[in-house]
């Protein structure tokens, strides 16, 4: 197996530590361990006495059980696997469900793991491409030209990942029934579910209404703790669970003790740690509507629905060139639409952070000297 290299990580590899301002963070506002403690009171003894021995390889029974209480309805504690990490759980149910030959439907852009092991294995991949001049939605009617004899699974990302579009519960509802008419795995990442700027406008998770789904999660979005590095998928196709435990044995067997204990008071905590990342994305789209308005002769700007990125268009310059030269002069880090297998004219912004109110003046000033040096 030949894997393609992660462009984004190599990227961000590059430069995620020396950048001065990130402000294409996929990830919302962290905290620390004391503040993580401090939801419930005692969690900071209960913590110290977290046993360092093996943890239970699906994960610690108390976490499964939080999740299946706070975010499932009919996908219970034991139809969830707890990875390290939602990259472990793609690599996992990849590697497991399909072999070459065999063909998926992936929408894009996206995550490159939803594409890149499927093709390093041999297994035929045909995008489903967002519209972008439509606001990045989806042709559902696309979907019955895009299958084959040998396809497999349906890749889908909501909130998507990088432009923040959300279908409707409708279109939702038809993804799921064409999936279901050709009886195909359905994977749905849903890490930033819980991130919409409407809670009305929340989707079901896909296990939860179909049960040949796969659902993605991770705290790394949805929570603002990425340094846990705990991710899971929930899903009520027993085929799924015996393979991915299975192959899990070779690699992480089993995951981070005190992740797991910090994991299980955050998740019975998700409405207070949901709602603290969309008071933070709700203040900074506003200023980025701003941003944009008053940027409007260099940018295509569409509003994201939910999550912390969206994927602006640059209307004359080419995204990478942009983004190296904006890095080299002003220290701000921006990722170019290269490194997402989409084209060179769009970048990804975060907008999920405190600091945005204060990087902004500064891409400002930088965009005014490019207008008085042209």
């Amino acid at each position: 197996m030949h894997l393609t290299p992660f462009k984004l990580e190599r990227y961000f590899a590059r430069h995620e530590f020396t950048a001065k301002y990130l402000l294409c963070s996929s990830d919302p506002e962290a905290m620390s361990i004391d503040d993580l403690l401090a939801y419930e009171p005692d969690a900071k003894e209960g913590f110290g006495r977290t046993w360092l021995g093996y943890t239970e390889y699906p994960g610690a029974p108390a976490l499964r059980e939080a999740l299946a209480a706070q975010l499932y309805t009919a996908t219970g504690a034991a139809q969830i696997i707890v990875h390290t990490g939602a990259q472990e759980a793609i690599y996992s149910f990849m590697n497991t469900m399909f072999k070459a030959g065999d063909h998926l439907i992936v929408h894009m852009p996206g995550y490159q793991s939803h594409y890149s092991v499927a093709s390093a294995l041999g297994i035929s991949v045909t995008p489903w491409m967002a519209r972008e001049e439509q606001q990045w939605s989806l042709d559902i009617d696309e979907l019955d030209t895009l299958v084959r004899p040998e396809t497999r699974g349906l890749v889908i990302c909501f909130p998507h990942n990088p432009t923040g579009y959300l279908p409707t519960r409708a279109q939702f509802d038809a993804i799921v029934a064409f999936a279901r008419r050709h009886d195909l795995l359905l994977f749905s990442d849903e890490v930033y579910r819980g991130l919409e700027l409407d809670p009305r406008d929340r989707l079901p998770a896909a296990c939860d209404v179909y049960d040949r789904a796969v659902s993605l999660g991770a705290l790394a979005k949805s929570h603002g703790l990425a340094g846990l590095r705990i991710g899971w998928v929930a899903t009520r196709e027993r085929t799924v669970l015996e393979r991915m435990s299975t192959f899990k044995d070779f690699l992480t067997i089993s995951n981070s003790a005190p992740s797991e204990y910090l994991a299980t008071i955050a998740v019975r905590h998700t409405d207070a740690l949901t709602r603290r990342a969309t008071d933070i994305t709700r203040a900074n789209l506003d200023l980025l509507d701003a941003f944009f308005a008053r940027h409007d002769d260099g940018f295509e700007w569409r509003r994201p629905l939910a999550g912390t990125i969206a994927f602006p268009r640059l209307k004359a310059l080419a995204a990478y060139d942009f983004c190296e030269r904006l890095l080299e002069r002003t220290g701000i880090l921006l990722l170019p639409s290269t490194l997402l297998d989409y084209g060179n004219r769009n970048f990804r912004i975060g907008f999920g952070r405190k600091n945005l109110p204060q990087i902004l003046p500064i891409l400002d000033d930088y965009l005014a000297t490019l207008r008085a040096a042209a």
